[in-house]
């Protein structure tokens, strides 16, 4: 047995210190959580305003546009036709909103720590051992200081899906960058070139199919947590799917869980497409 004289335990500062956080900063953590829940129901209520038959269209055009195949524009396009068959339509468009303000979240400090980490070596040593604590700790973990400083709902289920999506962006953003030519790179500096037109104009251009990677596996991670947010009221398909496995029902739990694949389908192809059409070495 291993000594009781050495054993050290943080638990009790850490909940001290989030007990101690919310009676100073309750207020603070308020103004946040409304201010996050106003966005998520604008976004909301902005994709219920779609018709079903809007969503088919948008996916075929966008299909189209980055694909430019018939087949698969045709298949993505049919596929949530069957989320509407299910009679699971409405929580899908919630759960589409849930991903939407976490991606967009997660996008929006992501990218700038990538573009950051590759510029700054220093910011680099510093995030990624913080990065690589985020994708080793279990999914279920970011739940608990989520639901702690913001109670139940979507704004926890929010913040969690962010921390857990977030790292592939920004790694893929980094070494985006890094990976571009010095050759390409010292050109553009002989020509003159700052060192804010070099990021702007050629390592930002030129990184863009990995950061497009990081947009959609970013995505994919988002819609990932669905299940496991909805433990603490993201409802949507998640809740579907939990409510399955209590009540053991095998058909329900088949019908939710089959409607998020198709959600993951459809995001993944269209991302990858408009990675590969924004690729400026190799167009498809």
């Amino acid at each position: 047995m291993f000594p009781e004289a050495w054993e050290f335990h943080v638990a009790p500062h850490l909940n001290s210190g989030i007990k101690a956080l919310i009676q100073n900063h309750g207020e603070a953590f308020d103004a946040f959580s409304n201010a996050l829940l106003q966005l998520l129901l604008w976004i909301q209520s902005a994709l219920s305003a779609v018709p079903w038959w809007g969503y088919i269209l948008l996916i075929a055009a966008i299909s189209w546009f980055s694909i430019r195949k018939v087949l698969p524009t045709l298949v993505l396009s049919l596929l949530p036709v069957i989320i509407g068959v299910f009679g699971l339509w409405g929580l899908a468009i919630e759960t589409l909103a849930i991903v939407i303000t976490s991606v967009v979240i997660s996008l929006a400090l992501g990218i700038p720590l990538g573009v950051l980490m590759a510029e700054v070596k220093t910011v680099g040593v510093i995030i990624r051992p913080i990065l690589d604590a985020m994708q080793t700790m279990p999914s279920f973990v970011y739940l608990i200081p989520a639901m702690m400083l913001f109670g139940l709902g979507k704004v926890p289920a929010i913040l969690a899906t962010v921390i857990y999506a977030l790292p592939p962006v920004i790694r893929l953003t980094c070494l985006g960058i890094e990976l571009v030519p010095k050759s390409v790179q010292e050109a553009a500096l002989a020509y003159g070139a700052t060192r804010w037109q070099l990021l702007k104009e050629v390592r930002l251009p030129l990184a863009m199919p990995s950061i497009m990677a990081g947009v959609n596996q970013t995505t994919m991670m988002a819609l990932s947590m669905v299940v496991i947010a909805s433990m603490i009221g993201a409802r949507g398909l998640g809740q579907e799917v939990l409510m399955a496995i209590n009540r053991i029902n095998v058909g329900r739990g088949f019908e939710s869980g089959l409607s998020i694949v198709i959600m993951a389908i459809v995001i993944d192809r269209i991302t990858q497409g408009l990675a590969k059409k924004w690729d400026p070495v190799k167009k498809p």
